[in-house]
């Protein structure tokens, strides 16, 4: 029985640039049989559109231009059998596809079985399943080879039914977006199907950053006895290379660089490195910038930023107004110093002063609150996002997700941007981050000052964030039950919190839904991020 090298392409595939999709798809082929060698070359879920292509699906346009670009490639191919991923439309239907390129044509073609519609996944929208559909297999040098797409591996029909059509090793293209803890359930759904069917499989993922969500990429390798090997690097673009030995249905990994930090810090900081590098590069900002209070949010996201496109890119803006401490300026001087940012001071004391004398007739005989605080927000916003319309550039918002989570964030004032790259990271998460981010690399990119300080928006005399919120490690392990866990109100107070507490930061979750609604997109990191993950109405009666 032969050996047969196998070519996974672990490559960004931008969303809706089919030609240039297309262009790559071809040169990659060429390069997996000429530089690698290899008999057959695998690409990920809808390489050829992207993913998720969303309602670009709904235009015929688009949908004939995938057809058009699949069979300009297939033309090309020889010498090497290619899989690639496609929307393929028959009629007003249409298939998650993956179709089998070899000797100038289009051998065959699979189409998707189980179509995912919870959290990110809105397959069933746009996809259908076709009733006539079933397995495929194809031989490669005399190896029978199948193919199944992505959530057709979590059930146990589409695998076996491939197994009885008489494939040994399966091929599996995924666009499986990250989140935390999900390797482990993966590697152990493999060796399960493995255990099952005995067939051998070749996993491979996405990877880059599409809107809030970041493919991992991370593909994997698991052999007919079981046994699943060390996941490939996650959120890098890799040719990933493997003998397959057809007798003994084991892999043998030829090139497969391995992650040496599969922590849950190291992985969420590179998943939000990525998010944020892809978002601005694919939409054309070579530069970002960064208001700058000298607290632990703005500071994350300026390392963050540092490490996604450079310090020559990323501008840092100190805004302090008359409640500013030395501390707050200095701390923001410092971590810029550092970091080798340029810095740009633009005081708020001015515009604040000049929107107090507008709405001073208005405002007569009514006592200060929150409306003033917030307009030193709102000065704020309009400066940074005057500073992106006349130099360029996109603004990054530091908002967490705790302060998403219980509206603790000005809407048009730090709210402003573009992305929001710590968006679905609780506070507690973010001092995580901080602190992992800081062994890393020898120089700490955040001072221990910022991390080790009382969080404070100052925007009155002595404020801290207590004062209007419950200690952050308690609100966040409400936060996590309810947003995450979806744990009801009376679950979390059996769970041993304060009935009152937990009333308050509940109702605050639900009337701040407006809020979330208008805020910019930031990378998923978690199950249940707010965004296109957690979808709950602005007016709703429930409670």
């Amino acid at each position: 029985m032969p050996t047969l090298r196998i070519a996974l392409a672990q490559f960004d595939f931008p969303v809706g640039a089919v030609a240039r999709n297309a262009e790559r798809i071809a040169a990659l082929i060429a390069e997996a049989r000429d530089l690698h060698r290899a008999d057959l070359v695998l690409f990920p879920e809808l390489a050829l559109s992207g993913y998720p292509p969303e309602d670009l699906l709904l235009r015929p346009s688009f949908l004939a231009e995938c057809e058009d670009a699949l069979r300009r490639i297939a033309w090309d191919v020889q010498g090497i059998v290619a899989v690639v991923g496609w929307p393929q439309a028959t009629g007003t239907v249409v298939y998650n596809a993956a179709s089998v390129l070899r000797d100038g044509r289009v051998a065959s073609t699979y189409r998707k079985r189980e179509l995912p519609n919870y959290a990110v996944f809105d397959e069933r929208r746009y996809f259908e399943v076709d009733p006539d559909g079933g397995a495929c297999v194809f031989d490669v040098a005399g190896v029978p080879v199948g193919v199944v797409i992505c959530e057709d591996v979590w059930f146990a029909e589409p695998l076996a039914d491939t197994a009885r059509a008489g494939a040994e090793l399966v091929l599996v293209p995924n666009a499986s977006p990250f989140e935390r803890d999900k390797h482990a359930q993966r590697d152990a759904l493999l060796a399960a199907r493995v255990a099952e069917t005995g067939v051998a499989v070749a996993y491979l993922n996405l990877v880059g950053g599409q809107d809030a969500l970041v493919f991992d990429g991370a593909s994997v390798l698991a052999d007919g006895d079981g046994h699943v090997h060390a996941a490939a690097r996650a959120f890098e673009d890799h040719w990933l290379i493997a003998d397959y030995d057809a007798v003994t249905r084991k892999f043998s990994p030829i090139a497969w660089p391995c992650d040496r930090d599969e922590s849950r810090d190291s992985l969420a900081w590179r998943a939000i490195v990525r998010g944020t590098r892809d978002y601005c590069v694919k939409n054309g900002f070579d530069k970002v910038w960064i208001g700058l209070s000298g607290g632990i949010d703005s500071a994350l996201v300026l390392a963050i930023a540092v490490d996604a496109l450079g310090a020559g890119n990323v501008t840092g803006v100190r805004l302090p107004s008359r409640y500013t401490s030395d501390l707050s300026n200095d701390l923001a001087d410092e971590q810029a110093r550092a970091l080798g940012v340029p810095m740009l001071t633009v005081p708020i004391e001015a515009p604040f002063k000049g929107f107090m004398e507008a709405l001073a007739p208005a405002f007569a005989g009514h006592a200060v609150d929150a409306t003033e605080e917030n307009l030193q927000s709102r000065s704020r916003g309009a400066i940074l996002m005057a500073l992106s319309n006349k130099f360029g550039g996109l603004v990054l918002t530091t908002g967490n997700k705790s302060e998403y989570a219980v509206g603790y964030a000005t809407i048009y004032g730090d709210m402003c941007g573009g992305y929001a790259p710590i968006k679905d990271l609780y506070k507690s998460e973010v001092f995580a981050l901080a602190r992992w981010r800081n062994t890393v690399g020898g120089t700490p990119m955040i001072p221990p000052a910022v991390i080790e300080r009382a969080p404070s928006a100052e925007l009155r005399e002595n404020q801290t964030d207590q004062d209007s919120l419950p200690p952050y490690d308690m609100l966040d392990a409400i936060l996590l039950r309810y947003v995450d866990e979806e744990q009801s109100r009376d679950e979390i107070v059996r769970a041993g919190f304060d009935a009152a507490i937990v009333d308050h930061v509940l109702r605050l979750v639900r009337i701040n839904e407006w809020k979330r609604h208008q805020a910019a997109p930031g990378p998923k990191v978690s199950r249940r991020a707010f965004g296109r993950e957690r979808r709950y109405p602005i007016t709703s009666g429930w409670r």
